[in-house]
């Protein structure tokens, strides 16, 4: 079981000593920093803020540095070797790296869900227009949750199956064990956007037998401008470079050059040293803790908010009924209605911060015909209290509007 209070404790911004303390159920969207991240990346600052690779001590240090996140990251996500992790600004990126350096061509097959984050689809859609690939769409069941049985009609002659682990628009997880199955059964390749799994359950990149997996720092502790797209080695080996320049070559003519293996292929320019060594700090803050205890912490709140939601007339839940088919996220709406309003209205009377929109996931929208929604979405931070706060001040809301 979590120790919340104790939690909260490592979080400077929920233990200010004087001040309001946001009630933040925003965590889909990025998550707070622990003060030991934060702490990891003044340490390069003040400390050794210089380059990689340079051989003097400073430089020297900051390779070491380095080299232990990818350690750690590495672990994490139990990948085989260290060559396997590649660092990037976001999950964003990772998936463009794939889709510009996978050397797909006219005609090629990308399967995407229904529910893909703009990060997911667009990249497949601009080659689609650009050199002619086909994008198909696999429906989702009409709850949300994933169809195997769609899946597997659509799944012969892919090339890619790029899909989303767990949903940022319902917080539901696909099986991603049983889809890499088919897919690989029917010479597909597959690639898992991680984002909003990794800071809520274990992933293991063997066990899953997954091909690429990117994700996010920013949103499981880490600092912004970080992620980390994995590959098997004898994929990514086969990937041309998506950027180049320094660091992706062993030397150059002014006709010719060498690049450098994997990773430092795919890791071009001046890398975000502070923001590695804070993500590989994030990675230890969050190992210290068993997934289970946070799934069954989120549970119990978003259990609490769909059980009061479901008493209010006229909202809307997006995705599965059951609370547990939707990980830390509720998502919902009132017909008609600009929830961009209650998003506002909820800052300024009661400090709590939820998040309004369409989520980037604006394919799904349109399609439903539904103009915004606002979401919660919970983290191991958050506490029974501010899911009662968050309702009550709700209720206010609707009474005003």
């Amino acid at each position: 079981m979590l120790n919340t209070h104790k939690i909260r404790a490592d979080f400077n911004i929920l233990s200010k000593k004087d001040g309001k303390i946001p009630m933040y159920l925003d965590s889909a969207c990025m998550s707070l920093k622990p003060n030991s991240v934060v702490e990891a990346m003044n340490d390069y600052y003040f400390n050794f803020p210089a380059c990689d690779r340079s051989l003097h001590k400073l430089g020297s240090t900051v390779t070491k540095k380095v080299k232990e996140a990818r350690e750690l990251v590495a672990k994490f996500i139990n990948a085989k070797n260290l060559d396997e992790i590649i660092f990037t600004r976001n999950t964003t990126e990772g998936i463009n790296l794939l889709a510009n350096s996978f050397g797909l061509v006219k005609g090629d097959v990308v399967l995407v869900s229904d529910k893909e984050h703009n990060s997911n689809l667009v990249p497949w859609l601009l080659l689609r227009d650009r050199v002619g690939i086909v994008v198909k769409i696999i429906s989702s069941n009409v709850n949300g949750t994933f169809n195997l049985d769609n899946f597997s009609k659509l799944i012969s002659g892919v090339k890619l199956v790029s899909i989303v682990h767990t949903s940022n628009l319902d917080g539901v997880t696909n099986p991603a064990k049983e889809i890499i199955e088919i897919a690989h059964q029917n010479n597909a390749l597959v690639c898992l956007d991680a984002a909003q799994s990794i800071p809520h359950r274990k992933i293991d990149v063997q066990d899953l037998d997954v091909d690429f997996l990117a994700f996010s720092g920013h949103k499981m502790f880490g600092p912004t401008g970080t992620g980390v797209f994995y590959g098997k080695s004898k994929l990514l080996e086969k990937l041309s470079p998506f950027l180049v320049g320094g660091d992706t070559v062993e030397f150059s003519t002014y006709d010719s050059y060498k690049m450098l293996p994997v990773p430092e292929k795919f890791e071009a320019g001046l890398q975000n040293y502070a923001g590695i060594i804070g993500l590989g700090e994030a990675v230890k803050y969050l190992s210290q803790f068993d997934f289970e205890d946070i799934v069954e912490h989120e549970l119990k709140l978003n259990s609490y908010i769909t059980t009061e939601l479901k008493k209010i007339s006229g909202i809307n839940i997006i995705g599965p009924e059951d609370p547990k088919l939707r990980s830390g996220i509720v998502n919902f709406y009132i017909e008609g209605t600009d929830m961009h309003k209650f998003v506002i209205m909820l800052d300024e009377m009661a400090n709590i911060e939820i998040r309004s929109g369409q989520h980037c996931v604006h394919s799904w929208f349109a399609d439903k015909k539904i103009y915004n929604s606002a979401r919660v979405s919970l983290y191991l931070y958050n506490t029974i209290e501010e899911a009662e706060a968050f309702i009550t001040n709700l209720k206010k809301i609707i009474e005003i509007l």
